[in-house]
């Protein structure tokens, strides 16, 4: 891997990814792009992982696309190397994802954070999607992953304009989880991941599953595939262990079967 960096047990049961392009503030190239797409089909498969952390380090998460590799690219290009086709995985990758973001997620930056399953933010973070500011538009779900966390008043601004938003601002629209000082923010994070980890791997699947078919379907129809999933979890030997647990007054211990 050039351009990240991969713990598969950065703690138990908790993966770390690092963007690695310091010089070029973290922007997304193809190439870094492809190798995240490449650590989480590996992450995934790994039953010692349960969560996966995805960060840019204290400085600057990423600071949008790499436009070099853009800028003299006719709409034929784009099409026929399937730009975005690279950030697919993320959504598919069935473990939950948390995004650590200190200091500007832009562009692509921010439409990598959103991509995450859950944002942890450092009082640094800048959130924006200033791609209007170049003759574009985001193309890898600014316009539809923004608009459903924000609200249509504040996406449409922040495409439109190109301005930036604060952690607090970010906060308060419910695009992140919570901020924390630049130093914690990594372990803050870890807390969060752990918490996670404890829990049942296969309910955590189905329950994230069920949260993101939400933004997909109707009411009636998230509530049948709420419950469909629901159902699945009693086939697990972890529901058994759970609710045995629970009877007993201990703590669980999942397996993930």
């Amino acid at each position: 891997m050039d351009f990240i960096k991969v713990n598969p047990q950065y703690e138990k049961h908790i993966a770390l990814i690092e963007l690695n392009r310091p010089k070029e503030l973290n922007a997304l190239n193809r190439q870094l792009m492809l190798e995240i797409r490449d650590a989480l089909r590996e992450l995934d498969e790994d039953d010692n992982v349960r969560v996966i952390i995805l960060t840019g380090g204290q400085k600057v998460f990423a600071a949008g696309a790499d436009i070099k590799q853009m800028a003299d690219a006719t709409a034929i290009d784009m099409l026929n190397i399937d730009q975005f086709s690279t950030w697919d995985q993320i959504k598919k990758t069935r473990k939950p994802i948390i995004a650590a973001v200190s200091g500007f997620a832009l562009g692509g930056g921010c439409e990598l954070a959103m991509t995450c399953d859950m944002i942890m933010a450092s009082e640094t973070a800048r959130f924006g999607q200033p791609e209007i500011k170049i003759g574009t538009m985001p193309g890898a779900g600014g316009t539809q992953r923004l608009t459903r966390a924000v609200g249509k008043a504040m996406a449409m601004e922040l495409v439109l304009t190109g301005k930036f938003i604060s952690a607090q601002e970010a906060l308060a629209a419910g695009l992140i989880n919570r901020i924390v000082p630049v130093e914690l923010l990594l372990d803050e994070t870890l807390k969060l991941a752990r918490e996670i980890a404890k829990q049942s791997p296969i309910a955590i699947k189905l329950a994230k599953e069920a949260v993101n078919n939400a933004f997909n379907s109707t009411l009636d129809e998230g509530l049948v595939f709420e419950r469909k999933n629901f159902y699945l979890t009693f086939a697990s030997q972890d529901q058994k262990e759970g609710m045995a647990a629970f009877v007993e007054k201990r703590n669980p211990d999942f397996k993930g079967k």
